[in-house]
């Protein structure tokens, strides 16, 4: 499987496509900080509870100087339909081939329904401004998440 991020640790980079089928570069968000938070699949209840609380805490976020990314192994046009539907405002970016969620150690095998399988596990990495990583949370819950996210880093 894959391992996972620690404090203290450059991110590896990548450039993924977004829901508009835009390259989005880990670069790209270089001096600020970022959460980069990985979800099994598009649309379902917890990953739609998770992706709507990070839009409607997103402009708090930014004002404390941090950039959200969504990452799944969904195909763009998922993407795109997910975005649309629930007026996300930060980027989702697809993984189709996991490269991405292997190399962070948020792709595993977990338990769904009682059945393993590998897949997404539900990640949260939030990374300095000089892209190390500040902490790293795996097999998190979607409710409440964002909410604890916002006060450890204090917004």
């Amino acid at each position: 499987m894959s391992t996972q991020l620690t404090p203290g640790q450059s991110a590896p980079g990548f450039t993924l496509p977004d829901a508009n089928g835009k390259d989005v570069n880990l670069s790209d968000f270089a001096g600020r900080q970022v959460v980069v938070y990985f979800y099994p699949k598009a649309a379902t209840p917890g990953c739609t509870t998770e992706a709507c609380d990070f839009r409607d805490s997103l402009a708090a976020l930014k004002a404390g100087g941090v950039d959200v990314v969504g990452i799944s192994t969904d195909p763009q046009e998922a993407l795109t339909a997910f975005a649309e539907e629930f007026d996300l405002n930060f980027p989702l970016l697809s993984d189709a081939e996991h490269a991405v969620a292997e190399a962070w150690g948020a792709w595993g095998e977990k338990v769904v329904n009682g059945n393993k399988m590998i897949g997404t596990l539900r990640s949260t990495v939030v990374l300095n401004a000089d892209g190390t990583v500040r902490s790293a949370e795996y097999n998190v819950a979607a409710d409440g998440h964002v909410s604890r996210l916002r006060t450890e880093l204090g917004l």
